[in-house]
């Protein structure tokens, strides 16, 4: 989402798990191209969750990886992270976007239909989010958000995330949809597996099996 020159295909986007140490996210920067992070909360508290960040965040983006946090605007502020991603309705989406946007991105999710997320995109989010963090459980993913990520994909400007599954072949079943981003959590954190490692796996595949874009 702020690479100077990033690939014409379906991107990376992390979403980190709970429990995982700073420096096991970090590591997964080494693997190769990824577009941002979502740094969600995970139970911690405002200030173990700030301090967690603050180690993350310019790590990443000297990266060139844009560091989204989920739900907080005032610890996206602290630690300069470049966005918030919301789990919201249409109303609260909308002060989301005119409090903050003019300093950050405003990415929103939540939505399982698409009536939901033609509703949230009036609003001009600046992603839409098919899944849910943490239920990434099944080696592929969600029939439903495969089906929203493809006619989001298709019909609305406004680029799309889709959650994969727990195994990275699953970038390219997404990718398949036309989907701007695939999310990846499990798949890249679980435990056992090298970050670094799955990260240029996926990257791979996706270099492999992904559709180009249009210039």
């Amino acid at each position: 989402m702020n690479e100077a020159n990033p690939p014409n295909r379906c991107r990376i986007v992390l979403i980190a798990p709970p429990l995982m140490p700073a420096e096991q996210i970090c590591a997964a920067f080494e693997g190769g191209d990824v577009a941002s992070l979502i740094l969600p909360d995970n139970g911690m508290d405002d200030a173990s969750f700030q301090a967690f960040a603050e180690r993350i965040v310019p790590i990443a983006q000297a990266a060139g990886i844009a560091v989204i946090i989920a739900g907080d605007s005032r610890i996206a502020g602290r630690v300069h992270a470049d966005g918030i991603h919301v789990e919201a309705r249409r109303k609260e989406l909308a002060e989301t976007i005119e409090r903050v946007a003019s300093k950050m991105m405003v990415g929103v999710g939540g939505a399982k239909t698409r009536d939901e997320a033609l509703e949230l995109g009036e609003e001009r989010p600046d992603y839409m989010f098919f899944g849910r963090f943490g239920y990434d459980n099944k080696p592929e993913p969600h029939h439903r958000n495969l089906a929203l990520g493809e006619w989001w994909a298709e019909m609305i400007a406004i680029p799309c995330i889709v959650m994969a599954g727990s195994e990275l072949a699953s970038v390219a079943t997404v990718a398949s949809t036309g989907a701007e981003f695939v999310a990846l959590s499990s798949a890249v954190f679980a435990d056992g597996r090298d970050p670094r490692a799955a990260v240029a796996a996926a990257n791979a595949l996706l270099d492999e099996t992904a559709p180009r874009f249009e210039d």
